[in-house]
């Protein structure tokens, strides 16, 4: 599966510091393991599921188990540094998640590519939307799913 995304500013060492300070306040361990496994994360393309990451850590780190991968990851999205997001296929994948920044998918059916993209006018048009029913918006999330322009040819 080939995964496109944005490129984004280097906040690895503001991400690594919020999740430390959130493993010391859940009361929780700081191990080699974590460290690792975060450095593969916040290395990696914006959707991986735990599988993908399991995989990638296992060539260099056999003593990292999948289910400690899997733990992880859980925690990164409950510190708020990685966000689960799932697109229909069963399977749960992670991407960054950066203050302030909003993006939504493009997934195609058939090689499974994910593009994100940035619309002003789409969040507008939310906006107006959600205002002419009396509505707040506190969160969405927009995702398209259809054929890539590789896969069309």
């Amino acid at each position: 599966m080939k995964i496109t995304f944005k490129k984004g500013g280097g906040v690895k060492h503001t991400k690594t510091n919020k999740f430390r300070q959130f493993i010391a306040q859940k009361g929780l361990k700081s191990t080699r393991q974590r460290d690792i496994i975060l450095d593969c994360f916040l290395s990696s393309s914006r959707h991986i599921s735990i599988e993908e990451l399991y995989l990638k850590l296992r060539t260099k780190n056999p003593n990292i188990g999948y289910a400690t991968v899997y733990r992880t990851l859980k925690l990164f999205a409950e510190s708020g540094i990685a966000r689960e997001i799932q697109f229909g296929d069963g399977q749960t994948r992670y991407e960054h998640a950066n203050e302030g920044e909003h993006h939504d998918h493009l997934v195609c059916t058939r090689c499974g590519t994910i593009i994100e993209f940035e619309n002003e006018t789409i969040e507008q048009l939310q906006q107006d939307v959600a205002a002419a029913h009396g509505f707040q918006i506190e969160n969405h999330k927009l995702e398209l799913y259809g054929v890539c322009a590789k896969c069309k040819a």
